[in-house]
C-alpha cells in the first residue's frame, strides 16, 4: 500500500484575503481533477470553480497549481489551492478533500516526506522549521544558510572523507599481504587526527548557534527599589513591570522579549535581593537567584544613593555588567567591586543609549552569526562529539580491525546527523517541530 494523499493548511489561521491548502501524494492528480473539473498545465497558476465531489456545489473560486512529482518540494505529485481566507471556504474545501480520498497531514509531514525522498537531508529540513520559527534578522540568515544545505556541506564533507579512510584501513586488512603502498596504514591515523582536530575546533563555538537559535537570557538582579523594573520598561519601551517606591513590588520573574542587533534576546526584571518578609517573597528571591545563574548575561543594579549590599555585591563578577541607576539622583561611583559602573538614570533615560549598544554588543559577541556554518542544535554536538570521541580511539588502537571499527562508527555518528544513517530514533523528533501543513 502506497502513502497517503495529505493535505493542509499552510498559510496562517483566521480570516484573510487567500489562504493555501497544500496537497501532496499518489491521489493528488485525481483529487484536483474531481474538484476543479481538469488539472491545470504544470507550475502554472488557473482559476478554477472548486465543487464538493458528492454534491456538485460550487465550493470556491480559487486559483489551482499542479506540480507533478518529481519536481515539487515532496518529491510527490503536489497541488496548490489559493482560496478565498474565510474559515467557512477553507472547512468546506478541506471536507470535500475528506470526501476524496485525502486525509489531513500531521505536523511536518510534508517536509518528512520530502526528506524521505531525497530532496533535503535532516540538517536542511531543521533549517526550515528554523526559518519558520526566526524571529529576528539574524535567526533568519542562520536558519536560511543551514537550509540551503550549509551543514550538510561541512558534515558530508567530513563523511567523504571517513569513508575514503575506511576505505584505506579495509584495504590494509584485506590485502595485507599484498604490495600495498608504504605507510598505508600510519596515514590513516595521520589524517583521523587531522579531522577530529576539525570537528574538536568546530565543538568549541561557546554555543554560538544554539544560542541565537533559542535566544539569550539577560537577568536583572539588584535590591529593592534599585530600579531594576524602570530599567527592564526603559529597555522595552513600555510598561511591562509595575513600578512602585514600595519595597518588594516585584515577586515573580518577569520577562520581555528584544531584538538586539537581530539576537533574541529575553530580558528578565528579578525580585529584589534582600531578607523576604513572607514565604512569597522568599520564592521570588530563589526564582531570582536561579534566573541568574542560568543567564548568559546578568545586570547587577544599584541606586547611585545607596551603596550596594554584600548581596548584590556577590554578584559582580566576571562577565556581569554592573549599573550605577539614578544617576538623575546622585553620580555613579568610580567603581564598584574593582569594575567600573555603568552610569544610567532609568526615570530620564540617561546612558540607556549607551547600555543598549552594549548589550547588543554582548549580545552579538555571544551569539552572533558566525562566518562558517555553526553547530545550532543538541544533537549535532551529541553526534559530533561521539563521532571525534572514535576518532580518538582510532589513534589508541592497536590494531588495524580496531581502527576500521572507530572509523565506522564515527561515520555512523556523523550520518545521524545528516540523516543517511541510522535516522529512525530521530525523525519523530526532528519533524515534531512542525506546524501542520509544513
Amino acid at each position: 500500500m502506497g502513502p497517503a494523499t495529505i493535505f493542509a493548511l499552510a498559510s496562517g489561521a483566521g480570516r484573510a484575503a487567500v489562504a493555501v491548502l497544500r496537497l501532496s501524494g499518489p491521489g493528488t492528480a485525481a483529487a484536483i481533477s474531481t474538484l476543479a473539473g481538469t488539472l491545470p498545465a504544470p507550475r502554472h497558476a488557473s482559476l478554477r470553480r472548486l465543487r464538493h465531489p458528492h454534491s456538485a456545489e460550487v465550493l470556491d473560486r480559487a486559483l489551482v497549481l499542479w506540480f507533478p512529482a518529481p519536481a515539487s518540494y515532496t518529491g510527490e505529485d503536489s497541488a496548490e489551492l489559493h482560496l478565498h481566507g474565510g474559515p467557512a471556504v477553507i472547512a468546506g474545501v478541506a471536507e470535500a478533500l475528506v470526501a476524496a480520498g485525502l486525509r489531513p497531514a500531521e505536523p511536518g509531514e510534508f517536509t518528512r516526506r520530502t526528506f524521505l525522498n531525497g530532496k533535503l537531508d535532516l540538517t536542511a529540513a531543521e533549517g526550515i522549521a528554523d526559518l519558520i520559527a526566526a524571529e529576528t534578522a539574524a535567526q533568519r540568515r542562520q536558519a536560511l544558510r543551514q537550509a540551503e544545505g550549509a551543514l550538510a556541506t561541512l558534515y558530508g564533507g567530513w563523511a567523504v572523507r571517513l569513508t575514503a579512510l575506511l576505505a584505506r584501513q579495509e584495504a590494509f586488512i584485506e590485502f595485507e599481504d599484498e604490495d600495498l603502498p608504504a605507510g598505508l596504514d600510519d596515514a590513516v591515523t595521520t589524517t583521523a587526527a587531522v579531522l577530529r582536530a576539525e570537528i574538536q575546533a568546530h565543538l568549541a563555538d561557546a554555543g554560538r548557534g544554539e544560542r541565537l537559535r533559542e535566544g539569550l537570557l539577560v537577568a536583572i538582579l539588584g535590591a529593592p527599589n534599585a530600579g531594576k523594573s524602570s530599567l527592564l520598561n526603559a529597555l522595552a519601551g513600555r510598561e511591562a513591570a509595575i513600578v512602585s517606591a514600595r519595597a518588594g513590588t516585584t515577586r515573580d520573574v518577569v520577562e520581555v522579549r528584544l531584538d538586539l542587533d537581530g539576537v533574541p534576546v529575553t530580558l528578565a526584571d528579578t525580585a529584589g535581593l534582600r531578607e523576604a518578609a513572607d514565604e512569597i517573597e522568599v520564592e521570588g528571591i530563589r526564582r531570582a537567584r536561579r534566573r541568574a545563574e542560568e543567564a548568559d548575561l546578568v545586570l547587577v543594579v544599584f541606586a547611585t544613593d545607596q551603596p550596594p549590599d554584600a548581596e548584590t555585591m556577590a554578584w559582580v563578577r566576571p562577565g556581569a555588567l554592573v549599573l550605577a541607576n539614578k544617576t538623575d539622583v546622585a553620580p555613579a561611583p568610580a567603581l564598584v567591586g574593582g569594575v567600573v559602573p555603568i552610569g544610567i538614570s532609568a526615570r530620564t533615560g540617561d546612558g540607556l543609549a549607551a547600555l543598549r549598544a552594549r548589550l547588543a554588543e554582548e549580545a552579538v559577541a555571544r551569539a552572533g552569526v558566525a562566518a562558517a556554518a555553526p553547530l545550532t542544535r543538541s544533537r549535532h554536538r551529541a553526534a559530533l562529539t561521539e563521532a571525534a570521541a572514535w576518532l580518538a580511539e582510532l589513534e589508541a588502537a592497536p590494531l588495524p580491525e580496531l581502527r576500521a571499527e572507530a572509523l565506522r562508527a564515527g561515520l555512523r555518528a556523523i550520518g545521524r546527523i545528516t540523516g543517511h544513517v541510522g535516522v529512525e530514533a530521530v525523525l519523530d523528533a526532528v519533524f515534531g517541530e512542525f506546524c501542520i501543513g509544513k
